[in-house]
């Protein structure tokens, strides 16, 4: 999953991000609003973490000009801001969850799986799609009962598929998924990883939509 971290405080941000990419999450940086209003100017995310102390904006104002724009990705505010009325008025503002620093990265993880299954309307991490089954959280999939292994970006490829059933992706949209916004990859890179993942699961995994892109096969 492609995720924008919005922080200003860079050993902060160093250590979520490198957190992040451990479980397998396609990370980019923003250390202030302007910077975050151009990222999500040159892509697409699935998930968001927002703090609230950034140096150019307030981070509220920012979660309110996102939502008044329409954007609908979860958006989790990360802040040291303890306060009650802080809190409500973030999730007021459209903000999907809320979370105190300090924080331990393991609970970060875990509510921002929770907010994937609720944005996919599931209620657990577990995704049956015909023989396969795929487990978000830990990126363990079973063909059939039998393990599939897999590697970092043929998870991110499949769970990117599975959130987005009934939609065709572009090669773009992909590639942002795949390697984020500041990484230069081979041209053909996106269609290696559909190659080995059709290779692993089948043909029928992914559909080609000629013109358009790419989508999950049906089950």
């Amino acid at each position: 999953m492609h995720l924008l971290l919005i922080e200003d405080d860079a050993l902060v941000a160093h250590g979520v991000l490198a957190g992040l990419r451990l479980h397998g999450f396609t990370t980019y940086h923003a250390d202030s609003a302007q910077a975050a209003e151009a990222a999500f100017a040159a892509g697409e995310f699935d998930l968001v973490i927002l703090d609230l102390g950034l140096p150019d904006a307030d981070g509220m104002d920012l979660l309110a000009r996102c939502r008044s724009r329409g954007l609908q990705m979860p958006m989790l505010v990360l802040t040291a801001r303890d306060a009650t009325s802080d809190r409500v008025r973030g999730l007021r503002l459209g903000a999907d969850d809320y979370l105190l620093k300090p924080f331990d990265l393991n609970e970060l993880v875990a509510r921002l799986h929770a907010l994937l299954r609720r944005a996919a309307g599931r209620s657990t991490d577990s995704i049956v799609h015909g023989a396969l089954t795929f487990e978000s959280g830990s990126g363990l999939a079973w063909l059939n009962g039998k393990p599939v292994e897999l590697t970092r970006r043929e998870r991110t490829l499949l769970a990117t598929l599975l959130q987005h059933p009934r939609q065709a992706l572009s090669a773009a949209q992909l590639r942002d998924r795949l390697y984020g916004l500041d990484q230069d990859v081979e041209s053909n890179a996106v269609n290696v990883h559909i190659h080995h993942l059709r290779r692993k699961l089948g043909n029928g995994i992914v559909e080609t939509v000629r013109g358009l892109g790419y989508r999950l096969g049906s089950a």
